[in-house]
């Protein structure tokens, strides 16, 4: 259980976990704060948008529809990996789920079967809508199945929500009765689970953009250009980074 992470810092464990990130005009006040409180967060909602396109996709989930007003998640996860960030705060896009499943979420244990929708989602989960038709059959490429993966570990590590993962990442088909999302050739909430306990279990990496220095690096994690350098012996000039490396962070 958490306070929600500030609008930079949800934006910062995401790149420190290697994503890239494109920041749509107006998201950190894009909410629906107004229809009640959002927070504590507690863990993070997988989604499939059952659509085609992304610029067609992240205009549905600003705008939301019909009886459904956006913003419909806090970002989308496009077919090429590229992580669009919508929306700040409460969302439409869990809506109501069961209780004992936050419980499980909560304690990290193992997910009950849904049976009940009672409990209100959108207060308690960061919302990540896939690019996807929900078909079954539309495919999930490597790059956007990947950027599942660092999301869910970026926030986990950034809310300290187990080494391993477990079950802080869930579904919307593990949440509410009715739902089929994620759905796709090759992917599962469980192998989704199983990559995130994996990255958390390396240890923790920022991965350098253009621009990046080994001092600002250790600024913004709160650590020493001796520690960094320490940590990564390969790293020679550490105003000479290159983009694309991954810097080893202390645990």
């Amino acid at each position: 259980m958490a306070d929600p992470l500030s609008a930079d810092a949800f934006v910062a464990a995401l790149k420190g976990e290697g994503v890239k990130v494109v920041e749509h005009d107006g998201w950190r006040t894009r909410n629906r704060n107004h229809k009640g409180k959002w927070g504590p967060v507690n863990g993070v909602m997988v989604h499939h948008t059952v659509t085609r396109g992304t610029d067609a996709t992240v205009k549905l989930c600003v705008d939301g529809h019909g009886d459904l007003p956006g913003p419909l998640c806090h970002a989308v996860i496009a077919k090429d990996g590229t992580v669009h960030v919508i929306g700040y705060g409460r969302a439409n896009h869990a809506g109501l789920g069961d209780p004992a499943v936050l419980d499980a979420v909560i304690a990290e244990g193992p997910l009950p079967k849904v049976n009940e929708a009672s409990k209100d989602g959108n207060r308690h989960f960061y919302g990540f809508e896939c690019e996807n038709l929900g078909d079954g059959k539309d495919p999930w490429p490597a790059a956007q199945v990947d950027a599942v993966v660092r999301v869910g570990a970026a926030l986990c590590r950034a809310h300290g929500w187990g080494t391993t993962g477990m079950t802080s990442v869930i579904g919307h088909s593990e949440w509410q009765p009715g739902k089929i999302d994620p759905k796709g050739p090759g992917i599962s909430m469980d192998s989704f689970r199983t990559s995130i306990a994996a990255r958390l279990s390396a240890p923790p990496t920022f991965t350098v953009r253009a621009g990046d220095t080994l001092g600002w690096i250790a600024e913004a994690y709160g650590t020493s250009v001796d520690e960094l350098r320490r940590l990564n012996p390969d790293i020679k000039d550490p105003d000479k980074l290159s983009v694309g490396q991954n810097v080893v962070l202390p645990s």
